[in-house]
């Protein structure tokens, strides 16, 4: 069979890393081909769905030289001609990276970001750039550039955000795999409210370098994708020392050196034991949403639990974890974005279309809700060029680092492999509702730096997905990987969205 051809029976709609890779390997599927149907899925269906900024024009180039080298080499990667949708804030030296905004929509590095060149170097296909809350500031996926996107399993729904355009664009089969990035929430609840996968990484284990940043000591990149297992394949290629990112030096003896694949087992839950955080289920602010809708998900969350149990798990329920009211103390988004930013721009050089932030604001490019967010929540009046001497901003980071030692020191002390909470309190609202913030518990993982998992647990009465999330010990992501393949294979609660089936 030649390069350009392949068995048109061979269905893409939920297919994994592995299918796609058998198929080369029986030469039923090539590159170019896989490439082209989802260039074909993607011009069907992204004009409701509303996920992709930019289609990569070099895709099919790429896929051909793969082709190639797979006749005379075989596959250069565990990644080889697999179709990826970035979230359009990792940089890209042959695409432009704009972070949503119409302020850097002509804006294209002069490299690719590190987790990028891992993906490359993989055999990955960056296939397309995915809408996201214009830079990452919020948790709708709202952007000058893009629009508003929307929710693969209801359309008049939010998918969440920041790297909501990934999550709707995988969970439609518009692409084999992604990523995103995750300041607070933008790798958990697209994915919790797209019936996917998202890894949080611990800090340290994955580079931010090229990412244009939102705040640059919680920013990390992880994987979005439809099985536990494409999870896994693609944290081995992403996670790495990156001397553009020190924080990475921490993760260097913690790989494991047989891979987070080889860590995956059926049986993964028969000696766990899980802690029930009850602080983090129900309405965080009675205002947000009914309580019906809280309901909802617990529900939902309680039914995982029993699995979770009959899969062999011990449950502690509840668990005596930190007072959750003072994560908020831990808080440096505002102190951090605009020093953050400048510097990203700075790091443009001659290219960059503006010098600042503050000159991107006043040209009032911006979307109005994310500007209206923007200018309530950061602290514009700060010296940044003396932020490292701020006693505020020192406060927080120091509350970081006890929350982190606090969190793991309970853990050791019930000998507890992972806390269990739901990543969204209530399921998606409708458009032009806003996701209320209050009702996402992303600021445990972020503000400790500990990693945790999102995996589909089911669905609401009216068909709105839930996830669950499970956060680990520092450098854990093997263990917990291990826990949420053993609960998703016992469940099988991911199915792909009504809508989006196979192109005749």
């Amino acid at each position: 069979m030649s390069p350009t051809t392949s068995d048109k029976s061979i269905d893409v709609v939920e297919a994994t890393v592995e299918e796609l890779h058998a198929a080369f390997d029986r030469g039923s599927l090539t590159a170019e081909s896989l490439v082209e149907r989802y260039l074909e899925r993607i011009e069907a269906y992204d004009d409701e769905l509303n996920a992709i900024l930019t289609v990569n024009p070099n895709a099919g180039e790429r896929a051909r030289r793969l082709d190639s080298q797979f006749e005379t080499d075989g596959f250069v990667g565990p990644l080889h001609g697999v179709p990826i949708v970035l979230k359009d804030n990792h940089d890209t030296h042959d695409m432009p990276t704009t972070a949503g905004s119409v302020a850097l929509a002509e804006s294209i590095p002069q490299r690719d970001a590190f987790v990028v060149e891992q993906l490359r170097e993989a055999g990955g296909i960056v296939l397309a750039k995915a809408n996201l809350q214009e830079f990452s500031f919020g948790v709708d996926t709202i952007s000058s550039l893009g629009g508003e996107t929307r929710n693969a399993y209801a359309l008049d729904r939010r998918p969440s955000g920041s790297s909501g355009g990934t999550a709707a664009a995988i969970a439609a089969n518009l692409g084999a795999i992604g990523t995103g990035s995750d300041t607070c929430s933008s790798v958990r609840s697209p994915p919790a409210f797209n019936n996917l996968v998202g890894v949080r990484p611990t800090r340290g284990l994955v580079s931010a370098a090229g990412i244009v940043p939102l705040s640059a000591t919680q920013d990390t990149a992880g994987p979005i994708t439809r099985t536990v297992a494409d999870a896994a394949r693609l944290l081995d290629v992403m996670a790495g020392y990156d001397p553009n990112d020190p924080t990475t030096a921490a993760g260097v003896d913690n790989v494991p050196d047989s891979g987070y694949v080889s860590h995956l087992d059926e049986r993964g839950l028969e000696d766990a034991r899980i802690g029930v955080v009850r602080e983090l289920f129900g309405l965080q602010n009675e205002e947000s949403a009914p309580q019906t809708a809280a309901d909802a998900v617990t529900d939902v969350l309680e039914t995982a639990i029993d699995e979770l149990e009959s899969a062999g798990a011990t449950i502690v329920d509840p668990v005596e974890i930190i007072d959750t009211n003072h994560l908020a103390s831990a808080r440096v988004i505002g102190y951090e974005f605009e020093r953050d930013i400048d510097r990203y721009l700075a790091g443009l050089g001659d290219d960059a279309p503006y010098e600042s932030f503050a000159e991107i604001l006043e040209a009032g490019v911006i979307a109005p809700p994310v500007q209206s967010r923007l200018e309530d929540g950061i602290m514009f009046d700060l010296d940044i060029e003396t932020l490292d001497q701020n006693v505020g901003y020192l406060a927080r980071l120091e509350r970081r680092r006890e929350l982190r030692t606090d969190t793991l020191d309970r853990m050791a002390a019930q000998d507890l492999d992972a806390l269990l909470y739901p990543p969204s309190t209530i399921p998606p609202v409708r458009i032009p509702d806003h996701q209320p913030f209050a009702e996402l518990n992303c600021e445990l993982a972020a503000n400790t730096g500990l990693p945790s998992i999102v995996v589909p647990a089911g669905f609401t009465d009216d068909g709105l997905p839930v996830g669950m999330e499970l956060l680990g010990r520092q450098f854990a992501e093997d263990r917990l990987l291990e826990l949420a393949y053993a609960y998703e294979q016992a469940t099988r609660h991911r199915r792909q969205p009504d809508g989006f089936g196979a192109l005749s």
